[in-house]
């Protein structure tokens, strides 16, 4: 049994049950994990989306782990694994950033609000464009997984407001020594800065994951299990600074 416990912070509009693959794949090699449902998504779905709220989700995860942490975040939450993981004073071995090398600012933010903004306005709220674009860029046993624990688009909105009063950059330095892999789909839109963030780690790696788009973990499940594994199994052995870059 590992002494590492691994926190899985899931992407917006998701849940905890987009995580079933690495859930059992930690399992499997002994690791405990956890996946909590961030404020607005999951079970907490009648809730209102806030940072802190979303913050303090994640602490509450970390402080039950009663350990070394490593943190591990797709999207909405590969920011906020970083941002919690630059302020908390639990004791983080590892982060991996999944979805995330770019910074949520000024046109770029803009325009996603209101294209989601758009989306909201549909007579369904966007369910059908939600469920049809899943079934379309995911594999069965994905969207099946991302359904079990249902699909929040009401939740859209704040979260990305929340987006707009972070810099992952900065966090990335917070960080310090702690073991960082930042991993990206090679066509995911959210690599834009992927190589300013690994500059920004003290102790970073940066890994592509060929034929992957945003939703890395997802699709490409075993090369991304590959990946949290070897950081979990790295944190037990202790780390080297390491800055290379894994290329498809």
């Amino acid at each position: 049994m590992s002494s590492v416990t691994v926190v899985l912070v899931h992407g917006i509009r998701a849940s905890r049950t987009m995580w079933l693959r690495q859930l059992a794949a930690l399992e499997e090699a002994g690791v405990p994990a956890l996946a909590p449902d961030l404020p607005g998504h999951g079970e907490r779905a009648g809730e209102d989306f806030t940072m802190d709220g979303a913050l303090a989700t994640v602490e509450e995860a970390a402080r039950s782990a009663g350990g070394d942490v490593v943190v591990v975040g797709l999207s909405l939450g590969g920011y906020l694994a970083l941002h919690w993981a630059a302020r908390t004073e639990q004791r983080v071995v590892g982060v991996l950033a999944a979805g995330c090398s770019t910074r949520p600012r000024g046109v770029g933010l803009a325009g996603y609000r209101r294209v989601a903004a758009l989306i909201a306005r549909l007579p369904d709220g966007g369910r059908w464009l939600n469920d049809t674009m899943a079934r379309l860029a995911l594999p069965a046993a994905a969207v099946e997984d991302l359904g079990a624990g249902g699909m929040e688009l009401g939740a859209m909105d704040a979260a990305l407001a929340a987006m707009a009063g972070i810099d992952p950059v900065a966090d990335l330095r917070a960080v310090g020594d702690v073991p960082v892999r930042l991993v990206n789909g090679r066509w995911d839109h959210f690599r834009l800065e992927e190589r300013r963030f690994l500059a920004a780690c003290r102790n970073g790696r940066l890994h592509v994951v060929p034929g992957a788009h945003h939703l890395v973990s997802l699709v490409r499940p075993a090369e991304f299990n590959e990946i949290l594994l070897d950081l979990v199994a790295e944190t037990s052995r202790g780390s080297v600074t390491d800055r290379r870059a894994d290329w498809d």
